[in-house]
């Protein structure tokens, strides 16, 4: 086995129709030509061009709603239906009552692990990579997210297929696996996006906004860190998702060209075995409606430009006043003739107004964009006393018809089809939400008037008790901050670092069990005696780097005594490299001389040998390792050196499936998924013969082994000479 080596803008013209040009006064020759022919220049002249706005456009129709037909099932399962003919496809969305908001405390992200290796992480008839495979072949596409109190699996098919990929996704909802590797992996991704959230400005002011105006103590504001996603394991997902994932709690939608009587039967028969039952999900903590007046700057000497973001608590769906607020956002950032843009055009750039709502609690309103460093200040200074005049003073007719015209299009266009019709109308369901909710709102914007504007920025909208979050350098800002009255609050945007990786301490149970398994990969592989009996290997490999890691390929030569000795002469584009180990100390070299291993690269070697296979699996019958079982196919394998690798076996063959460990850098730990693949039978033994790896959630590197050969009498005479 190979261990670890180590904004496009188009400009149009438009051209009028030609028209004859205007005479021109002059007092030349010509003049009395020009006379002379006057009247009849004006008796032919075309008559002006109607202006736009003189337009007349038919009255807008209320947005049609299709007949869905609804029902529950025998196991309490809600189904809709929507038959569409046009084309022969089917869509389909699952939603579950649980989210982000559920979290129990300390275990941020739990909620969206589960949700994402329902998919990711295989079924009992399908491994994880098998199910993406299986739709992809099926001209399939199917996803999966999770909001903070939603879970969604929406998937699209044609029609000729749907019949299979109903019986896959039934096999997603009701028989998940959560395999180990793929949570390992899952985990290693968010640990990524993890170190790499300070690193977009736009998007850190969007979540710092967010999270001290709802409260960062609160499910709404709190986000996953590196110790919260460490505390979870597999158990915590299946205990999640047995809490969580049952008929009752489950909402599934279907549109597409289907016959509704067949479906209703064809997915009735399909679930109607899944009779799991909980009592129902609880309700979903209340959302802040004080806010968190004040003003916040995230101090980044890095960038030239100021993130800004001000606003505060705002409404949620069912609220009087919200096609108001709308109409008040869009005349201060809706567009290009807003207010806002109007005033700092050449000062900002992506300015936006939004009062957005939220389903179950209420959403927020907010004016962000992206500013020069040195008028930040007065930028925020503008954007509150824009705030203030809306007011005390009426817009303008024309402001408050472009709004509305505005705001009432883009919800023609939200609903533009049948299926962004159905999804609105289960959420609407879900959240317990009229059904007419969307014609409601229709008619709101249509009757907001110019006094509707006035009142509800002057009851609802305070500039002075509002969040101010600023993302930028204060030191190029022409005025502080503070000029805007109070202090200013000091953003921290460090990242906790990582715990360091313990073994798992286990149970005479999970012990016992951990030595079961390993004795069973030992016997898949050959038998626990023939593993003994290796004394020394041979093993050359060819090596592919991922694109992202620069591409390269090579070979590499590993040479291992038993006694404790390993040596590895790897071949790059570059030149040969040399590198040996007696466990304890050993050196590196290349054709222009060798040195003693520093200490990283000798904690790199020392982990390389702890996994060679050989004595990994025999692992159990080492007093210094302790052999723990995780699930029915993972066991972690640890050593009083702090060595630490968990091995995934394949349930059907017992033969390790993958290895996850965290390799030493210099920039500290980074985690690595070693997958193994085409075994084949080497005196007496499977082994391996083609090895992927992923480092740090990413590809890396894929590995073939093109010979193997063991106990060919090494010496370690031919392990110690240097290059």
């Amino acid at each position: 086995m190979m261990r670890f080596v180590a904004v496009f803008v188009i400009a149009t013209s438009l051209s009028p129709a030609q028209t004859t040009p205007p005479a021109h006064k002059n007092s030349s020759a010509g003049a009395s030509d020009q006379s002379s022919s006057g009247a009849a220049h004006r008796a032919t002249a075309p008559p002006a061009l109607p202006s736009y706005k003189d337009l007349k456009y038919p009255p807008r129709r209320p947005i049609p709603i299709p007949a869905i037909e609804s029902s529950t099932l025998p196991n309490g399962m809600r189904l809709y239906l929507l038959e569409n003919h046009e084309l022969p496809l089917i869509n389909g969305m699952v939603v579950v009552r649980t989210g982000d908001l559920l979290d129990p405390p300390g275990m941020t992200g739990l909620a969206s692990l589960t949700g994402n290796l329902l998919i990711a992480g295989g079924s009992t008839a399908r491994p994880g990579d098998d199910l993406p495979r299986r739709f992809q072949g099926l001209g399939a596409e199917i996803g999966s997210s999770v909001t903070e109190n939603t879970a969604i699996i929406d998937f699209s098919a044609l029609k000729d297929n749907a019949d299979e990929v109903l019986d896959v996704l039934k096999d997603v909802l009701t028989a998940p696996e959560f395999q180990q590797d793929r949570l390992d992996l899952a985990k290693v991704q968010l640990f990524n996006a993890i170190a790499h959230r300070n690193d977009d400005p736009a998007t850190v002011v969007q979540r710092e906004f967010t999270a001290t105006v709802y409260g960062k103590d609160t499910p709404y504001g709190r986000q996953a860190e590196y110790s919260t996603l460490e505390r979870i394991d597999r158990h915590d997902l299946v205990s999640f998702y047995q809490r969580y994932y049952f008929p009752k709690n489950v909402m599934l939608a279907l549109e597409g060209d289907f016959d509704s009587a067949r479906m209703k039967t064809r997915i009735e028969a399909l679930f109607s075995e899944w009779n799991a039952t909980e009592p129902p999900a609880p309700a979903f903590p209340k959302a802040s409606t004080e806010g968190a007046p004040g003003r916040f700057l995230a101090a980044r000497k890095d960038i030239r430009q100021s993130y800004f973001a001000v606003g505060q608590i705002g409404v949620d769906y069912l609220d009087k006043d919200y096609p108001a607020m709308q109409i008040v956002a869009e005349i201060l950032g809706g567009g290009p003739q807003a207010r806002l843009n109007r005033r700092l055009r050449g000062y900002v750039n992506n300015l936006t107004a939004t009062a957005a709502a939220s389903f179950g609690h209420p959403g927020l309103f907010e004016i962000s964009g992206v500013a020069d460093s040195f008028p930040t200040t007065q930028v925020i200074r503008t954007v509150l006393d824009e705030l203030t005049r809306m007011r005390t003073a009426e817009v303008t007719e024309e402001e408050l018809k472009i709004a509305k015209d505005a705001a009432l299009n883009r919800l023609v266009f939200t609903f533009d089809t049948q299926l962004a019709i159905l999804s609105r109308l289960a959420q609407y369901e879900y959240f317990s939400l009229p059904r007419d909710l969307t014609e409601q709102y229709q008619k709101g914007l249509e009757a907001v008037t110019r006094e509707d504007v006035m009142r509800v920025s002057r009851d609802r909208l305070n500039p002075a008790t509002m969040t101010v979050i600023v993302v930028g350098n204060p030191t190029g800002f022409e005025t502080p901050l503070q000029v805007l009255g109070g202090a200013v609050i000091p953003i921290d945007l460090t990242i906790p670092p990582p715990a360091r990786r313990e073994a798992v301490l286990g149970d005479p149970v999970s012990l016992r069990r951990g030595k079961e398994l390993l004795q069973r990969a030992q016997q898949a592989m050959g038998g626990a005696d023939k593993l003994a009996a290796v004394k020394d290997y041979v093993e050359e490999t060819s090596y592919q780097f991922a694109a992202s890691a620069g591409g390269s390929q090579g070979t590499e030569t590993e040479r291992w005594l038993a006694a404790g000795s390993i040596r590895q002469d790897s071949v790059f584009p570059t030149g040969k490299l040399s590198v040996y180990c007696d466990g304890k100390s050993g050196w590196i070299g290349a054709s222009q001389g060798s040195s003693g291993l520093n200490e990283v690269q000798l904690k790199q070697v020392q982990g390389d040998m702890f996994r060679v296979p050989f004595t990994l699996l025999l692992s159990d019958r080492l007093p210094s390792r302790k052999v723990n079982a995780l699930d029915e196919d993972t066991v972690e394998i640890s050593d009083g050196a702090g060595q630490v690798v968990k091995a995934v076996f394949d349930s059907a063959t017992g033969l390790v499936k993958s290895l996850l460990y965290d390799a030493v850098t210099a920039n500290g730990p980074v985690p690595v998924i070693e997958t193994f693949s085409d075994y084949r039978d080497t005196d007496g033994l499977k082994l391996p013969f083609k090895v992927a790896v992923t480092l740090a959630g990413q590809k890396y590197q894929e590995l073939t082994v093109t010979s193997f050969r063991l106990n060919s009498g090494l010496r370690i005479q031919d392990l110690e000479r240097r290059p």
